[in-house]
């Protein structure tokens, strides 16, 4: 058989529910040459059943089995399995656009210095989520660009995982690793640290299904301290690795938790912006509490932006760059 134009990397575990609705979306694609191949995590439901039915009627379908290793396990077995030159990532519980394919796809083959392209994707069913969830989303739709997907790294991941498509050369050379915290963004960070530049269809072309059990909500290695811990150890690859020391700007839970994570990585802020009047002057764990303004006889000190939520985070881009500081040399975002 001839080589697809891109292989569908699903991993699957006890998926029955959700498996066929989601193998139909695939099937439907209106970019037809593709293979798809799930992986089954050692179900101890009908995951198998339903995706063997699926392809004795659809020969693009592959059906891999094995024991209870974990999504890693089943992510790189998975890609070792993948035939095409591009490999698309999806959820055994996820729905796609029927013409998300075609769009990816034209979107590598128009940039072929591209190492990869998400989409935008709506969250379902709504009655299952909160506020947690809406502001991600809302987040992840304000990305709509390369240049976006850079900026916002380190504050949350920026592409959606179930949404990649990457080149498979891309994904070998730089692999899932099984870690403390969650695979796809440790992937994205370390590909972006790569020099690796990935981009985004600003359009919704993925179903997102999230429910109270999904692993987003009940695995610790997807937890905010997790994700601080691997934002730590980035920064310390990057923006903080000349030096030890740095400015925070905000000082709530979230720069907090960021300011203990670099801690465990002997880095340290010298000075802490707050806005809060009755606060400037203060000191915080070793650190000079100052006004925004302040920031400025901190020039040498790279410094990191915690403020979380679109709005607070764009009054903040706002007010540094109103002071001659430039995004991605002086300050960083990283909530």
């Amino acid at each position: 058989m001839a080589t697809p134009r891109v292989s569908i990397l699903l991993p699957a575990r006890d998926a029955e529910a959700t498996l066929v609705a989601c193998l139909r979306s695939i099937c439907r694609q209106s970019a037809a040459d593709f293979e798809c191949v799930v992986v089954d995590d050692g179900s101890t439901d009908r995951t198998v059943e339903r995706a063997r039915d699926l392809a004795r009627h659809d020969s693009r379908i592959c059906v891999l089995e094995g024991p209870r290793r974990g999504l890693v396990a089943a992510l790189q077995q998975g890609l070792t399995a993948c035939n095409a030159q591009l490999v698309a990532r999806m959820d055994a519980d996820d729905v796609m656009h029927r013409d998300r394919l075609a769009l990816q796809l034209q979107a590598m083959a128009d940039d072929p210095g591209l190492a990869g392209v998400g989409c935008h994707a709506r969250a379902f069913p709504t009655r299952s989520f909160g506020d947690g969830t809406r502001n991600y989303m809302e987040w992840l739709r304000s990305i709509r660009s390369e240049d976006d997907v850079m900026r916002e790294r380190f504050v949350e991941s920026p592409l959606l995982h179930p949404t990649w498509m990457l080149r498979k050369s891309t994904a070998i050379a730089h692999g899932y690793r099984d870690e403390p915290w969650a695979e796809d963004y440790d992937l994205l960070l370390r590909m972006l640290g790569a020099g690796e530049r990935l981009s985004v269809i600003p359009r919704t072309l993925h179903g997102w299904r999230r429910s109270q059990s999904c692993a987003t909500a009940t695995d610790p290695r997807y937890s905010e301290d997790r994700r601080a811990d691997l934002k730590a150890l980035r920064l310390c690859d990057g923006p903080l690795a000349a030096r030890p020391d740095y400015v925070l700007w905000g000082h709530g839970a979230t720069g907090r938790r960021l300011r203990r994570a670099l801690a465990a990585r002997n880095r340290f802020p010298v000075a802490i912006v707050e806005l809060d009047p009755r606060k400037i002057g203060q000191r915080h764990h070793g650190a000079d509490v100052v006004a925004p303004q302040a920031v400025m006889g901190y020039r040498d000190l790279p410094i990191l932006i915690c403020v979380a939520n679109l709005a607070p985070r764009a009054e903040a881009r706002r007010r540094a760059t109103s002071l001659g500081l430039i995004e991605l040399r002086d300050y960083w975002c990283c909530a």
